[in-house]
């Protein structure tokens, strides 16, 4: 809403006079608001964002361009984009009422042109975006998303910015593996248990992490490491020779939380997960 201030002056006889300064400012008739959801991501994770064009004039606002810089942020000497438009994801409504697809062209922003304000009404635009390899990834890392409104009757873009964090959370994965394939009658088999943690935050003793497992055929008797350090039955887990049913005690697993690395040139960033490991030997 810019202000504006000017004053005359009177010329007679080789004398100038002036005049008092007036002000004014010009109101702004259209407002954009933008929210996502849902508010916080993780690579591959995928984020909704929902546009509200609210026209509080007398006279519609037609052919307006919506231009969405995706998350663009400066790397280096470039940028990096951290979302990528999903593809015919656009849904246009005017007055809450279902429009027509509107035309939309996506390289690194999105634009969405033919957008129609009716007077004293609304029009809501709803789009789709995926998180990519060039958003940052490590805790406190933020997408800052800014939309721009221009077109006929409005003086300056009118904007509206929206702020997505990375998810403060563990993202949890398991493998199993077994030494030898082929075990003769009384060998030994070892299961290899691998936990990884992709998220940015360790999985600690507070997120009553549990393996549990039944070996068929059942080990007689077992040993058990994790991460290279001897456990103790009742204490650290529990089997049951019987029927093969293992289990560790829900807190005795802990795992490191994932590394980023961003590459210098291109600005993507590598995931290296936190990894901890859960072995189990016995006699067949």
């Amino acid at each position: 809403m810019p202000a504006f201030q000017n004053q005359a002056t009177l010329s007679y006889n080789g004398i100038s006079v002036t005049s008092n300064t007036v002000t004014g400012e010009i109101v702004d008739v259209l407002s954009v608001t933008k929210t996502a959801v849902p508010k916080t991501y993780t690579t591959g994770d995928e984020v909704t964002y929902v546009v509200n064009l609210i026209n509080s004039g007398a006279s519609p606002l037609t052919n307006l361009t919506l231009t969405d810089n995706l998350g663009t942020y400066t790397f280096g000497a470039g940028t990096a984009v951290p979302l990528t438009y999903m593809p015919e994801s656009v849904a246009y409504f005017v007055n809450g009422v279902l429009q027509a697809a509107p035309a939309t062209a996506s390289d690194r922003t999105l634009t969405v042109s033919g957008i129609n304000v009716p007077a004293g009404g609304t029009a809501t635009v709803v789009y789709r975006a995926d998180v990519n390899g060039f958003a940052p990834l490590a805790a406190g890392g933020t997408i800052v998303n800014t939309v721009s409104a221009s077109g006929d009757g409005i003086n300056t873009p009118v904007t509206a910015t929206e702020t997505v964090t990375a998810g403060g959370a563990p993202r949890l994965s398991i493998s199993k593996s077994v030494a030898p394939t082929t075990v003769t009658e009384n060998g030994t088999l070892t299961y290899t248990f691998v936990i990884e943690n992709t998220g940015n935050t360790a999985a600690d003793a507070s997120a009553n992490i549990s393996v549990s497992d039944v070996f068929n055929p059942a080990l007689n008797p077992v040993a058990v490491t994790f991460n290279g350090t001897t456990w103790t039955e009742g204490t650290n887990y529990t089997y049951t020779p019987a029927n093969g049913t293992f289990a560790t005690v829900p807190g005795q697993i802990t795992v490191p939380a994932a590394t980023f690395v961003q590459n210098p040139t291109t600005g993507e960033w590598t995931v290296t997960p936190g990894t901890s490991e859960l072995v189990v030997s016995g006699t067949v």
